[in-house]
């Protein structure tokens, strides 16, 4: 009837605070405390009645990620003075291998504490309340399970605490509570607390309304006995609603005592089979170890590592700074300094430091100058393409095998360079740490992925490949380590000579990197390194006749701007993003604040992938609390210099300008802010995240892409309105649900325009092969094989065709199938060999779309997250027909649109008479809707380009495209692609689809619901 005492659980408070501030931490965490403890003792907890209930305050720290922090915490909290005699306890958790340690020293702290005049403590034994959502946490992360991966474990380590808890010794300094409600534990505290005559410092706690009849029977033994509830107003009874599900989840888990007690008897099968249990867990061997040990301040060892299919690949885990040697780790990754003072062009080999200088500034110190790099000028420009084009060590006359052991070596430099990389992101990107250190894992990946992958190319028995030739990387500076690498390693991969052009903002960065690949054996000649400004001399290297291919990851405009200049250009890429997140009314909502925080202001909103554009559903949008909780996270970020540890949000690469500076300054008709902005301090670079709402359709804010910490918030009525206003955006780059309706995560994901889509789950962090990264419409140009996917490397290498014959395999698609038959009877009159071509293409066509391009890829299986990889067929793909395409190259193509899925269209000049098309269009009529002849002249052809009226068009050869065709494609971001024509399957059929990539939360707060039985990837 009365409250005994009131327990105040600290736990998710503190998901803001950065676990690299270890010291900072700790600290933050003692005066939550000591506020809390001053706070409740203070106020008088009374029944309606007015009769006060509480005997005393007991502070309940539950485990809080790191449980030494939270133990460390608590300890010097009660150090403090004035807080000698304070009744406090601290959860201990039995399903962690290490709570045993962290028991023995809370142990030797208590003595000493009372010996000193001080009051005992409470450890509350418990065997662990976030098992799930643990399980999935490591399986994500790639880390090892944190606590135990079998029950009988955690059984047996709790009796192994009580047992050592419970001694009249230990009694004197720490009281215990025994939190459980499987009567064999419950029975063994008894005696425990018997045979020390532990009187009222062995309590025991049980669930409230969880399992009465056991209550009343416990309560016959002693009455020492503290039932324990959520209490709460009622505007937070969700959060109890919460606790209680996930009570529920526990206790009816298939080994838990629960899940049995209401149908046990002495002595029946399910009765032998617990006490069986109960006295196996004190034979089993256990270890107090962590049972995860990863330990940056230790070398990384370079071990042989084989090449792997790239179906077989694992993404390397990024660094947990939970651990403690890691937060030291990240201290002293703080400590690192520049080892030159100006950094050289790398050029044919050989250093150049006489160059015009620039220097590399530290975004978080303005005036800094970290070092300074020398500046490519033309005539570097013309010696670095002619070395790159000479290949005079011979990168491309290596063997796969041979460049591969090569790029292993490169990922182990990588491994082993993560604080200098890390600590150059800082000092010259404005990078935090938790920031930077996933893209070091991402530099691995793409290195060892890309490796793997490009073999599946080079061992393809029906084509012979080859890099293009030469190849330039432009980087942007936002994500100056994974980026640059991924694109000089794919370009490497393939086989070509590499010219890297780092951004402007962060070349010391590069100049890091780059050392990774040399010092691995990447010779200086194979991997140039030429720091100049996009114009001028920049310009003359993207524009050079002599480079085959461009990577770019940069503006829109950017890329316009290169097509412009050169209209045959090669370019493969990834340009901007109005990225947006969608939040219906079935929304977990405090979980949707959560991941629209981390999407919107994570890297202070500089992702091409973060969340600019939130749209809520009017029941969300007109909801005040809704408003009131977004706003109050937004604030609560930490914004400061990136080399203060407990920063979240650090500065911008270079002050504001442009449309971000109008954003962050300025608001439109409607608008006003929910979050404003602020300049922080005396540093430009630095801004504190901004929301504005109320943003209107059509406006700036809704269609322009700011690259900075501004989120724009619209209100809809209905999902369909509210896709539609995403894809007004012309951007195509990554886009976010929250909903947890099945209808609707179907409807969103088959109606939004994007490359890289979200269901409940942040909009940013791509990882290799998982999600696969690139976009659609303004954000990409070029074929859009995804960044970090098993195709990415294929176009840098050039193909041709070995003599081909039909496998005599069946071909499934009923139209190949059809045309199959025809073409067989049919007498055409071709030179020798291109009819058997011809069926030989049509077989690997509809065999890779039936294996590959039809068929929907997770490659991990992770628990509580789908991470799907598919192709979507270009809807309509023009067929454009040449006076010089042969039988061969007119054929496979209609056959490769339709094994993809797509409608063809056969372009022909209307003076072109080709017996080829007039037998195709004689042999197809079976297609009906699916093809369509059409006579158009070049300029009928350009005008459908410039109307946006067809986005694909299939030319034979690159020499068969007139340059205005070009000019039109590259402003309408139509592609068009003029490869030679392949009847390898695998490769042929890549211009013919989008890529799109699905990573899909469907756990909640680890709870897998009714897909729990499923065999997913278990964590170590």
């Amino acid at each position: 009837p009365d409250i005994e005492c009131l327990s105040v659980k600290i736990s998710t408070i503190f998901s803001q605070i950065s676990p690299l501030a270890r010291a900072n931490t700790v600290g933050v965490l003692s005066d939550c405390l000591e506020v809390l403890y001053c706070e409740a003792s203070r106020a008088r907890f009374t029944r309606a009645d007015g009769q006060t209930v509480a005997k005393f305050i007991y502070l309940d720290m539950e485990e809080y990620r790191d449980m030494r922090l939270t133990a460390e915490a608590f300890m010097r909290t009660l150090d403090r003075p004035g807080l000698e005699t304070v009744s406090a306890g601290i959860a201990l958790q039995a399903y962690l291998p290490d709570s045993r340690r962290v028991m023995r020293e809370l142990h030797e702290w208590a003595h000493r504490r009372v010996a000193g005049g001080g009051t005992p403590i409470t450890i509350r034994l418990v065997k662990g309340a976030n098992l799930e959502m643990e399980r999935v946490e490591a399986s994500l992360c790639g880390w090892p399970q944190a606590p135990f991966k079998k029950k009988v474990q955690t059984d047996a380590n709790y009796k192994r605490m009580l047992a050592e808890a419970i001694t009249r010794e230990n009694l004197r300094a720490v009281r215990v509570g025994v939190a459980s409600h499987n009567l064999f534990d419950v029975a063994f505290g008894l005696v425990l607390a018997a045979e020390a005559a532990a009187g009222d410092r062995v309590q025991f706690e049980m669930l409230e309304g969880m399992a009465n009849h056991q209550r009343r029977a416990l309560f016959e033994h002693t009455r020492n006995l503290l039932l324990y509830a959520p209490a709460c107003r009622k505007e937070e009874f969700l959060n109890a609603i919460g606790y209680l599900i996930r009570r529920l989840d526990e206790n009816t888990g298939p080994d838990n005592f629960l899940r049995h007690a209401f149908k046990l008897k002495v002595g029946n099968a399910e009765w032998q089979a617990l006490e069986k249990g109960f006295r196996d867990a004190f034979h089993i061997g256990l270890s107090d170890a962590p049972r995860r040990t990863q330990n940056r301040l230790q070398p990384v060892a370079s071990e042989p590592r084989n090449e792997m299919a790239w179906t077989e690949f694992v993404n390397e885990p990024d660094t947990d700074f939970s651990l403690p040697q890691n937060s030291e780790w990240a201290e002293k990754v703080m400590l690192t300094s520049s080892e030159r003072s100006t950094i050289p062009l790398i050029v044919d080999g050989h250093e150049i430091i006489d160059r015009e200088k620039r220097p590399c500034l530290d975004p978080s110190r303005p005036g800094v100058e970290v070092c300074h790099y020398a500046l490519a000028a033309e005539d570097d420009i013309e010696r670095a393409v002619a070395a790159a084009r000479a290949d005079a060590d011979g990168w491309r006359a290596l063997g796969h095998d041979a460049r591969s052991a090569i790029l292993g070596k490169v990922a182990d430099e990588i491994r082993a360079a993560r604080a200098r990389l890390m600590w150059a992101a800082l000092a010259n990107g404005g990078k935090i740490l938790t920031e930077s250190d996933p893209e070091v894992s991402e530099a691995v990946d793409f290195v060892e992925f890309y490796r793997a992958s490009a073999r599946t190319y080079f061992d393809l028995p029906s084509v012979d490949a080859r890099g293009l030739g030469v190849v330039v990387v432009v980087p942007p500076w936002n994500f100056p380590i994974a980026i640059p690498c991924g694109g000089m390693a794919a370009a490497l991969s393939a086989g070509n000579t590499v010219i890297i052009k780092p951004a402007s903002d962060t070349v010391l960065i590069a100049w890091e990197l780059c050392q990774c690949f040399w010092r691995a054996g990447v010779s200086r000649r194979a991997l140039q390194f030429l720091p100049c400004p996009g114009s001028g001399a920049g310009q003359r290297l993207v524009t050079h006749p002599g480079v085959d291919a461009v990577i770019l990851t940069g503006g829109t405009e950017t890329a316009l701007l290169m097509l412009r200049a050169r209209p045959e250009m090669r370019l493969f890429a990834e340009t901007g993003g109005k990225n947006a997140t969608i939040v219906t009314a079935l929304n977990d909502r405090e979980l949707a604040i959560k991941h629209i925080v981390h999407s919107a202001f994570s890297h202070s909103g500089q992702k091409c992938s973060a969340t600019s554009l939130l749209l809520l559903e009017a029941e969300v949008y007109d909801d005040p609390e809704f408003k009131r909780l977004l706003g109050d996270a937004v604030s609560s970020m930490r914004v400061g210099s990136a080399w203060e540890l407990p920063t979240r949000v650090g500065p911008l690469i270079r002050p504001p300008s442009g449309d971000l500076d109008k954003a962050l300054r300025e608001l439109e008709p409607g608008e006003s802010w929910a979050v404003e902005p602020k300049q922080v301090g005396d540093n430009p670079n630095l801004w504190s995240p901004g929301v504005k709402w109320d943003v209107q359709p059509g406006s700036v804010t809704h269609l322009t892409e700011f690259f900075g910490p501004v989120l724009g918030v619209m209100r809809f009525t209905n999902l369909a309105e509210a896709i539609a206003l995403v894809n007004a955006t012309g951007f195509g780059l990554t886009s976010g649900l929250e909903s947890l309706d099945q209808r609707e995560q179907v409807e969103w994901r088959e109606g939004i325009h994007a490359g890289n889509l979200y269901i409940n789950r942040p909009t940013t962090g791509a990882i290799v092969l998982r999600q696969p990264f690139g976009g659609m419409g303004k954000s990409c140009f070029g074929p859009g094989m995804k960044a970090g996917g098993p195709n990415y490397v294929a176009q840098f290498m050039a193909f041709t065709d070995r003599v081909a014959k039909p496998d005599g395999e069946p071909i499934a698609n009923p139209q190949l199938r059809d045309l199959q038959e025809k073409f067989t009877a049919v007498e055409i009159d071709a030179p020798v060999g291109e009819v058997a071509r011809v069926l030989a293409a049509m077989t690997s066509y509809d065999r890779h779309a039936r294996e590959e391009f039809g068929r929907t890829h997770d490659h991990f299986r992770l628990l509580g997250q789908d991470n799907l990889r598919r192709y979507l067929p270009v809807r309509e793909v023009r067929v454009r027909v040449h006076e010089a395409d042969s039988l061969f190259e007119i054929f496979a193509r209609v056959c490769a649109a339709r094994a993809a899925g797509c409608r063809a269209l056969v372009s022909t000049p209307p003076e072109l008479e080709s017996a080829a098309v007039r037998v195709l269009d004689e042999l197809t009529d079976s297609w009906a809707g699916r093809i369509e002849f059409l006579e158009e002249t070049d300029e009928q052809l350009l005008d459908e380009i410039r109307a946006g009226k067809t986005r694909r068009i299939r030319f034979a050869a690159p020499e068969r495209v007139p340059l205005a065709l070009r000019i039109a494609a590259a402003e309408a971001f139509a592609y068009l692609a003029d490869a030679p024509v392949l009847g390898e399957g695998r490769i042929e059929l890549l211009w013919y689809v989008r890529e799109q990539s699905i990573s899909h939360d469907y756990h909640r707060y680890g709870n897998l619901g009714g897909r729990g039985g499923e065999r997913r990837a278990e964590p170590l």
